[in-house]
């Protein structure tokens, strides 16, 4: 089918891309390097440095065979985002345009002020825009598991069925956000729903845990397609930057008691479940919800887990407790439930020990690279 991904340039968007045109799809791209020239303004650019879009594009066609389509625009301007539904009239929407940094969105009032514009901004121009040029379409929208926040009862998936003074009705489960950009994700299901109700669009809301990796099936044995892989702590998630820091000699930064525990999963899975939701769509009138992650890992666990695999390829990584600089529970209940996915199909990779290693050993044939002042910011909330 015809598949539009925005934010096609990012860590996601671009292996979901290379993945769906792999599969028989055709694919167009749309985004405005709004992640790169973060990046680039808070001096925590990427790891290695990648090509712009239409570069990545060509490579990719010389291994594939399979082209893309590219615009390169701002989604937050309609006479864009118009341009682009109109012209592509896509079957399928994929949308990962949203500034994805919890840390960069509690910055200033700045970065906070940009979080807000662009995402919510966004995501109303492509409701509007999928009403008025694909209304059939399937909007697959990337949400987080950090919607819910850590509440001290059990997270189902997306609903939650209440029993009150004897009489039941099911409602959006409570949503309570640890950041601003955590908000706005909420404020996109809240939008989702409402205009899901209003105009029986299909949307699929993936509550996402935090991914880590850069290999994939696509990319395996071409370097030159790996996606952006970011180790500071505005945009780097935890597993990728720890994985770093021990390649490079720096101690593992555990904020606090280190007893923060969410769900993750590995990239390769993230394009699974985009494939399946795209392969088993929602239906008209429907918000469909899912959570997306695969194991539960505690942030002390997943340090120790690093350390004894970077000892065994001859690594020495330390672990520093430093005060933790964010508004959080350190330790707390945490039991979201996550089946659906598995239901439609999902074959989890989990996060082996030769995962690990496999990683390390890339990230080592960078080391030199490594800019330690990058790794920790220490941005408060």
């Amino acid at each position: 089918m015809k598949v539009l991904i925005l934010g096609g340039d990012g860590y996601l968007g671009w292996p979901t891309a290379m993945h769906l045109s792999a599969a028989g799809h055709e694919v167009g791209l749309a985004d405005n390097y709004l992640r790169r020239n973060l990046c680039r303004e808070e001096d925590v650019e990427p790891l290695f440095a990648v090509p712009n879009l239409n570069e990545r594009v060509k490579r990719w066609g010389r291994v594939s065979g399979c082209g893309l389509a590219v615009f390169i625009g701002d989604l937050i301007h309609w006479e864009f985002i118009s341009h682009v539904f109109e012209t592509f009239r896509p079957e399928a929407v994929i949308h990962y345009a949203e500034q994805p940094s919890a840390p960069h969105s509690m910055l200033n009032r700045r970065a906070a002020m940009l979080t807000l514009t662009n995402n919510l901004t966004v995501t109303a121009n492509v409701i509007f825009a999928i009403k008025q040029f694909s209304p059939d379409s399937h909007l697959i929208k990337l949400g987080t598991m950090g919607e819910y926040g850590t509440p001290d009862i059990d997270i189902e998936e997306g609903w939650l069925d209440v029993a009150h003074k004897g009489r039941r009705q099911t409602f959006l489960y409570p949503r309570q956000a640890s950041s601003l950009y955590h908000t706005t994700k909420i404020m996109d299901t809240d939008l989702l729903w409402f205009y899901v109700r209003t105009w029986k669009l299909r949307v699929t809301d993936l509550m996402q845990g935090p991914v880590y990796g850069l290999v994939t099936e696509t990319n395996r044995g071409y370097p030159e397609l790996y996606p952006f892989f970011n180790y500071d702590e505005l945009f780097g998630t935890v597993i990728n930057r720890f994985i770093v820091q021990a390649a490079g000699g720096y101690p593992l930064t555990v904020y606090g008691k280190g007893g923060q525990t969410r769900g993750y999963l590995d990239l390769r899975d993230t394009l699974q479940c985009i494939e399946l939701s795209l392969n088993h769509p929602a239906s008209s009138g429907e918000l469909r919800i899912f959570n997306q992650f695969v194991e539960l890992f505690a942030v002390n666990g997943l340090a120790e887990r690093i350390r004894t695999v970077g000892k065994s390829i001859g690594l020495k990584v330390d672990i520093r407790s430093v005060a933790n600089p964010r508004i959080e529970q350190e330790e707390h209940y945490y039991r979201p439930a996550s089946t659906a996915l598995l239901e439609l199909g999902l074959q989890p990779h989990y996060l082996s020990d030769a995962v690990l290693v496999e990683m390390m050993e890339i990230i080592l044939r960078h080391k030199d690279a490594i800019d330690a002042h990058k790794i920790f910011r220490g941005v408060k909330w």
